[in-house]
């Protein structure tokens, strides 16, 4: 094994920003009408960003191991968000590859996830409380710890690989003033305002969002203007985070990265105010590289890229050779402009609040429910992305060719995966998915989901609501 010292000539360091919830669309540099992202679209500019990234692992827990194993979720045999067990012993994350070649490594907030195996250091922050005028500094509480740590370590004698996950832009959307009003301007309770309605008819969460969100409020843009306000705070603390790498004289021996787990569904297909559902906006995610000297500054590559592709991208700049095993690829392959994209189609998976997985074509979304589910979906939608890519039109019993035609592609995928790694589909061995062994293996009805599952304390937010 290499010693700390000699690693620090050959090898560059490693920052992961990695985001909770963050969905690309809703940032300025992929397009977004509100100026979100001001300190992360300058920093874009120094780096390259790939327009059409996808987190095709639904939630966070299958997310993040794709992301740190390079692996799909038949390699990592991750697929849902109360995860079984540890992580297989058949892969190796990131940090245990990297610690090999005497890096050292540390991750702050992400502590018990499956993922986090074989980092150095674990380090915790208050990402989840509020304070006593209600507002959550997440980044600023994750800054408190991250930037010590990453002074701790720039000043040490080898490389290091320091993991921060970010979680402002994950409900409670509780950004710190000026950030709550930044994008509204209003009466966020205003009585002629109905759009809040069905979002509190919704039993599973009300009782969540009673906790956080003001009392009495009717208009659902004042939350999704939250969301955007939480995503400016944490832009501007990631700000800090910039300016420490090159007051420390680092920031171009630097691979930095920004990714997200997943997205984020807002006022979407009734799947209110959290990431569940395999939409678009759920599974497209940011991802933006930095490194100056293999990296290219200004480039925008519109090729279709996943999670698993970060491994080995960050492998070969790393200039690291590795046996393993990925089923992703090195993204330089795009950047270099040897490739245009990568697999366009691909397959989808959730175990969430739901159970569903499905297949993505640049025309077509297929989404197969395994079991029913709380919001009374029907079993089997259909969405032309091109005509429809807000997916809002089921065409599943008008185009019942189709739905076969995409079903067959998924069917061979998943017998193909199946074969390859020796198992079985993780989607359907994984038991207890949603928390509740005592219901069985299944969810036999729609209503049954419904009245199971439940987020939140009845008696906490009605103490917090009177509180307000």
């Amino acid at each position: 094994m290499p010693t700390r010292a000699t690693a620090k000539k050959d090898r560059p360091n490693i920052l992961l920003i990695a985001i909770d919830s963050l969905l690309s669309t809703h940032m300025s540099c992929y397009g977004y009408h509100r100026h979100t992202t001001p300190h992360i679209d300058r920093f874009a500019e120094a780096g390259t960003i790939f327009e059409n990234n996808f987190c095709p692992h639904v939630p966070t827990t299958s997310g993040y191991a794709s992301m740190l194993i390079g692996r799909d979720c038949f390699g990592t045999e991750c697929v849902a968000l109360r995860h079984g067990g540890p992580l297989t012993d058949k892969v190796k994350t990131l940090p245990e590859i990297l610690r090999r070649l005497g890096y050292e490594t540390s991750c702050v907030g992400f502590t018990g996830n499956p993922a986090s195996r074989g980092f150095n250091n674990y380090l915790n922050y208050e990402g989840w409380g509020a304070r006593e005028d209600g507002r959550s500094p997440k980044a600023q509480s994750l800054n408190k710890v991250a930037i010590p740590e990453l002074e701790r370590l720039a000043g040490s004698d080898g490389p290091f690989f320091l993991m921060l996950r970010h979680m402002d832009p994950h409900s409670p959307y509780l950004p710190p003033e000026p950030y709550e009003r930044m994008f509204y301007h209003g009466d966020e309770c205003d009585p002629k305002n109905k759009s809040m309605e069905p979002v509190f008819a919704f039993k599973p969460f009300c009782d969540y969002f009673a906790t956080w969100m003001p009392p009495g409020i009717t208009d659902k843009d004042y939350v999704i203007a939250q969301y955007d306000g939480a995503v400016a705070y944490m832009d501007a603390c990631i700000k800090n985070i910039f300016t420490a790498l090159e007051s420390l004289g680092i920031l171009d021996d630097t691979i930095v990265v920004i990714n997200a787990d997943h997205g984020e569904t807002l006022y979407d297909h009734e799947c209110w105010f959290d990431h569940h559902g395999i939409y678009d906006v759920t599974l497209r995610v940011p991802l933006i590289i930095r490194y100056p000297k293999h990296v290219p500054a200004g480039l925008r590559v519109k090729g279709y890229t996943q999670h698993k592709d970060l491994v080995p991208t960050l492998l070969e700049l790393a200039e690291v050779n590795t046996r393993r095993k990925f089923d992703g690829q090195s993204l330089m392959q795009l950047v270099r402009g040897e490739k245009t994209s990568f697999e366009p189609e691909f397959y989808l998976t959730e175990c969430t609040w739901m159970r569903k997985h499905g297949w993505r074509t640049p025309q077509w979304k297929l989404i197969v429910a395994l079991e029913p589910d709380f919001h009374f979906k029907p079993p089997v939608e259909l969405y032309n992305l091109v005509e429809d890519p807000d997916e809002n039109h089921n065409l599943a019993d008008e185009l019942p060719e189709v739905v076969e035609l995409l079903r067959g592609r998924m069917e061979a995928f998943i017998e193909r995966r199946e074969k390859e790694e020796g198992i079985t589909n993780p989607m359907l061995t994984q038991t207890a998915w949603h928390g509740h062994p005592e219901i069985g293996p299944a969810f036999e009805s729609s209503q049954q989901a419904y009245d199971t599952l439940h987020i939140g304390d009845p008696k906490q937010a009605a103490r917090l609501q009177a509180k307000s």
